[in-house]
This record gives structure tokens, sequence and C-alpha cells, in this order.
């Protein structure tokens, strides 16, 4: 299996030899290059075009880190950049936020925990989903409106997105909160773990004012109405399959 590649760029020898030895033994992401001075960064990313993802500590000599994020924004370069520093002030939190960093982390950093995220973030970018053809996806807002989910929140277009991509790639399914959640975030330009609280918002909102009769054609006795309401992951792959089962003709009118 071809490895993802990172690069590290870091000016502490001691915290970058530990990465190396760490991604040593990962079977997904091996670290191809260090670099201890920003000034170096830049012409190395134009001439390996390989690198997938930059672990990027924002204090380093010559071109610091939101420097070396503006070069790269000015030079069309683009790959995933998980920001390591030692210090969270609200400048960076701002650049962070302006350059569209994929993850921040506070040093000292768990390199089990770098490791998982920087997984995370590479796989949620090979999520590829088919185009949606209008049909389906006026299917998907109407079966939504009438569950009693308001469009006018966050939840509604997170959930819309939600089901159409696991209507479309059904490998999803056993990666909801490992790729479908930073997909949709990526794609929002938020964090995932907004995606996920905004989407059990709108579950709750739906479960309190939906039509309960839609709710019994798609849950059936998966789910105790009096007791618990269904989960992300339930609600999200319930509806995606009843739209690809019922994907001509959905019960979605409402009770008369």
């Amino acid at each position: 299996m071809k490895k993802f590649k990172a690069l590290v760029v870091d000016d502490n020898k001691e915290f970058t030899n530990n990465v190396l030895e760490h991604f040593k033994k990962c079977e997904v992401l091996e670290v191809t290059k260090v670099i201890h001075n920003g000034n170096e960064v830049i012409d190395y990313l134009k001439t390996n075009d390989d690198i997938d993802i930059i672990f990027l500590d924002f204090l380093m000599p010559g071109m610091d880190g939101i420097a070396i994020l503006e070069e790269m924004r000015k030079e069309k370069i683009e790959k995933k950049v998980i920001v390591l520093s030692s210090f969270l002030e609200e400048y960076a939190m701002k650049m962070i936020k302006k350059y569209h960093v994929d993850y921040y982390m506070l040093k000292p950093v768990s390199l089990n925990s770098l490791e998982e995220r920087a997984i995370e973030i590479l796989e949620s970018s090979k999520v590829e989903v088919k185009e949606v053809t209008e049909e389906l996806e006026l299917k998907t807002s109407e079966l939504l409106h009438n569950l009693g989910v308001p469009s006018q929140i966050k939840g509604y277009q997170y959930l819309r997105e939600g089901i159409l991509m696991l209507y479309q790639n059904t490998s999803l399914v056993g990666r909801i909160t490992r790729n479908l959640y930073p997909e949709i975030a990526r794609r929002h330009d938020t964090t995932a773990s907004r995606v996920e609280r905004a989407i059990r918002h709108a579950i709750e909102v739906s479960w309190n004012r939906g039509d309960y009769s839609i709710m019994t054609n798609l849950f059936g006795h998966s789910i105790d109405f009096d007791r618990a309401k269904p989960t992300n992951s339930e609600f999200l792959v319930t509806i995606s399959d009843a739209l690809r089962i019922n994907n001509k003709k959905i019960f979605v009118e409402p009770a008369s």
C-alpha cells in the first residue's frame, strides 16, 4: 500500500528525531523530509509535489510559520497542514483560520495523537462522492422537512450533505466520525466536532416536531420513541438507505 508522505518543519531537533522514529512504525504515513529553517520550505515544496501533509511549527528561524502559510497561498501550494506550537495567542488563531489550517496542536504533543489526526485528515481528503441528481437532492430536502428539521439551522445542511454522501458512497457507513464529519467540515470551513454537534441538535429538533408516521416508516422498531433518539450514525444511515431502496418513490408525504 502506498504511504502518505509528511514534511516536518520544526527547529527542535530532539522533537523531529522523535517524530522520525515514531513514524517508522506507521504503515499509512511516513516522514520523508525534515526542515529546520523556514527559509527552505517553499523551495522544497515547489520541487517536491508528492508531500501530502506538513507538520508546521509556528516559531521557526528564518521564515516563520505564518509567513510560510502566506507564501504557500501566493504560490498556490495546497497541502494539508497541522500546526504545532507551544503558545496559543489570538493572532495565531486568526491566522490558522485565515489560511484554512486543517488542525492545531499545542506542544508538547502526543505523537500517537499526531499520527491519528494526520491520518484522519488525509483519509477524509480521499472521500470521493459522485455527482448527485437534482431529483435526489430534492427528495432528501423534502424528507428532512417532513421529519421536522428546520432548513435555517446549520445541522440541516450538514445532515443533507451527509445523507447524500452516504447514499453515493456506502463505504463511508463505517467511517462517519473518521471521514464523513471531517469532509463536511472541510466543505463548510468548520470543525468535525461542530458538524457532529450541529447534526445532533438537528436530530433533537426533528424528534420533537417531526411527522410520527414518517419516523415509524423509516425507523420501525429499531428506536424506542419514548426513551431515546437515534444516534447521528443511525439517523444518517437509515435515511440514506431509505433513499437508496426507494430511489424512485419514497414515503415523504405527511400523514393526512
